[in-house]
């Protein structure tokens, strides 16, 4: 029947496609335009902050290595923005053992099969509010939900709708096993890169007119002193201080891996919530974290010299990362191998002079957690400059099948742009999504999409779906 009135197919540009990746579908998740969230009608701040403002539509298709969209996600049938327990934008997109997808959206998580066929859709238990950017099946049989955690009370009797700081454990059946509550765990407090990030472009929220600003240790504390909570960057619970954006499951020891945007860091959490390992700038961490911090070392294992946040070589530590997941294949209970979609707002924990000196990479690391070290064995996307920063969003992820590497650099283009006596105004990004043979710097497929803020792409697999597993 076409596509809903609203919508449109994605336009893509194929720059390259290798005869062995020819039978590539890849699944989009895309924001195709630039309209503002249409479930701002009803408020979701009692008592205070929240995240449920950014309820845009949700633009998911799949297409093919020719660029045509072979299968679209009609999102107002499942879906309703005018309907807060069933608002939000569709994120976490996960292809399941049996061939089916899982997603979340606002208050709620589902699982749907290529066909339509809905399996289960449920509110979030609970307690629990908020869903975004990451559900992992993982391999305990459980499901791992990025949430938030509801009417919060923090140490100073203030209480709150936290943001993006919360991981909550679902069996099978819908009932909560576990929670990682990361204000407990971690330190809500850090603020080196809070301070040092890009205010124009705070995942997901793009403000043009503050482009190129950053926070001061005086603008942090005047949010403390005039109680201002939400979706907004800043320290302490009830603020955007922690931004997870993946979380992924390692069976050899029972733990989660967590992407942590405002903390430019990657971080291993165990059963009983103690931190097995920082992969970060060693600075801002303060005593019972800073000794969990991985040491960079090169090739033979000898020690990489760092100074603050920039180390000598090829060796650099993510910033304002999305994905960090865990190569299954590659991995074992001593050996972690990650991929990580280093997206680079605040590399060195800093605004460059000129904001065309910011890159995106695509990057694996290696980390011996006997050693506690860990070293940088592949890299993407800084050779390939500016044009490819993109400073939101974003994905990098391992395919077992092909042995080879996904990269969506899903926001390139974004940029802000101020005409004499009018507003700034962002520019439509251009996102590139290319995959890589394990090892190899040269894509064996690259395409460019036309006009779309882009969140994750990845391969997707039909013949999953129609094969009894």
């Amino acid at each position: 029947n076409g596509m809903p009135n609203q919508r449109r197919p994605f336009t893509v540009e194929v720059q390259k496609v290798d005869p062995e990746f020819a039978d590539r579908l890849y699944l989009v998740d895309a924001q195709l335009n630039s309209v503002a969230p249409q479930g701002a009608r009803f408020t979701w701040n009692n008592p205070s902050g929240g995240a449920l403002e950014w309820a845009y539509n949700s633009n998911v298709g799949i297409i093919d290595t020719a660029g045509e969209v072979r299968w679209w996600l009609f999102d107002t049938l499942i879906g309703d923005p005018e309907n807060p327990w069933y608002s939000g934008y569709f994120m976490g997109f996960q292809q399941t053992k049996d061939g089916a997808l899982t997603w979340g959206f606002g208050q709620r998580y589902v699982k749907y099969d290529l066909m339509g066929r809905e399996i289960f859709n449920r509110r979030l238990p609970s307690g629990y509010s908020d869903f975004s950017h990451s559900f992992d099946n993982a391999q305990n049989g459980n499901s791992l939900l990025r949430v938030a955690a509801f009417d919060y009370r923090r140490a100073d009797n203030k209480r709150v709708h936290t943001v993006r700081d919360v991981i909550v454990e679902i069996d099978p059946n819908g009932g909560v096993v576990d929670d990682w509550r990361l204000a407990e765990i971690l330190d809500p407090y850090r603020s080196n890169v809070i301070k040092a990030l890009d205010q124009g472009a705070v995942c997901l929220n793009i403000d043009a007119s503050k482009a190129g600003q950053t926070l001061s240790a005086e603008d942090l504390a005047k949010q403390e002193q005039e109680g201002v909570f939400g979706d907004v960057a800043g320290v302490g619970p009830g603020r955007n201080w922690a931004h997870v954006n993946s979380v992924d499951y390692d069976p050899t020891d029972d733990s989660i891996i967590i992407s942590s945007r405002h903390q430019s860091a990657v971080i291993k959490i165990g059963r009983d919530k103690k931190v097995k390992w920082i992969l970060s700038s060693p600075e801002g961490w303060r005593e019972g974290w800073a000794d969990k911090v991985l040491t960079p070392v090169d090739k033979d294992g000898k020690p990489i010299k760092c100074e603050g946040s920039k180390c000598e070589g090829s060796f650099d530590w993510s910033w304002t990362q999305h994905t960090a997941w865990r190569i299954d294949e590659k991995s074992d209970k001593d050996t972690v191998y990650i991929t990580v979609f280093d997206n680079g707002d605040a590399r060195g924990m800093e605004q460059p002079a000129l904001a065309e000196d910011k890159y995106t990479r695509g990057v694996i690391y290696k980390i011996d957690q006997k050693k506690m070290t860990v070293e940088q064995i592949w890299e993407v996307g800084k050779d390939l400059g500016h044009e490819y920063y993109s400073p939101v969003t974003g994905l990098c992820g391992y395919e077992a099948d092909k042995n080879s590497v996904t990269v969506f650099y899903s926001t390139a283009g974004l940029s802000f742009q101020k005409k004499k006596g009018t507003a700034a105004a962002a520019t439509s990004p251009h996102p590139y999504l290319y995959e890589y043979r394990w090892g190899e710097t040269q894509p064996a497929v690259a395409l460019k999409f036309t006009d779309v803020f882009g969140y994750q792409a990845f391969p997707i697999s039909v013949k999953k779906a129609f094969t009894d597993n």
